[in-house]
């Protein structure tokens, strides 16, 4: 059996010393949690704060209400998201979906971590990375949420191909770190974190990075971002 690679729990370790823990994800209910996790997708999370925000003061962070509202109406409440209608869609869909087939989120949280990412998956508009927000976040399953910066970061450091999708990475993870939910938690938070203020697109600030020692080739230029 091949020795577990020791990079990811050290780039886990190194970040969690320099940078200390994220405290995410920023929620109060774990309605809340999934409906942030819907309207994060192609959005800051400046922006699902205001729309989270204006949500709370109509007292609507709950899905029996948004399934009661027409969908201009909830498109116009969670406008500062972005893609609001098509978002105002999905949240509806949930909450129909829920209802008709669970009930309560009591009851759809009975479902295995397999049967519970294959029903998400199957709701209309929602990805692996948001189905997976979902399982971690809200439902405190051990699945690692994979996104745009971790696959900047792992590349860059050799972990994966450049060419690597997002099943790959997060098996990658599963292999290498243990099956804790706190753990993947933390470790996606840090990468956001790390991907957001240094290890950037294009103008990374390597010299910065609490991982500018780990860079397999420091002759290698990271703001040449792989196709």
């Amino acid at each position: 059996m091949n020795k577990p690679d020791q990079r990811p729990r050290e780039i886990f370790t190194r970040l969690l010393q320099a940078l200390g823990p994220q405290h995410w994800w920023p929620a109060e209910s774990r309605e809340e949690t999934i409906i942030g996790a819907i309207l994060t997708q192609n959005t800051s999370w400046v922006n699902v704060e205001k729309a989270i925000a204006a949500l709370r003061q109509r007292r609507l962070l709950a899905f029996s209400r948004l399934e009661e509202m027409a969908p201009a109406d909830l498109a116009a409440v969670i406008r500062p998201s972005g893609y609001y209608n098509q978002k105002a869609a999905r949240l509806r869909e949930f909450s129909r979906r829920l209802r008709t087939e669970h009930g309560t989120l009591e009851r759809l949280e009975t479902l295995d971590t397999g049967e519970l990412r294959s029903w998400l998956l199957s709701v209309k508009g929602i990805g692996p990375e948001t189905a997976d927000s979902i399982l971690l976040y809200a439902f405190g399953r051990p699945v690692f949420v994979v996104d745009a910066y971790t696959g900047r970061i792992f590349s860059r450091h050799g972990l994966v191909t450049a060419r690597a999708g997002y099943d790959d990475i997060q098996a990658y993870v599963h292999r290498h770190l243990p099956p804790e939910p706190q753990v993947y938690n933390e470790f996606h938070a840090l990468l956001v974190n790390i991907g957001k203020n240094f290890c950037r697109r294009r103008q990374p600030a390597c010299q910065q990075c609490p991982l500018q020692e780990l860079l397999p080739d420091r002759q290698s230029n990271p703001g040449e971002e792989h196709e």
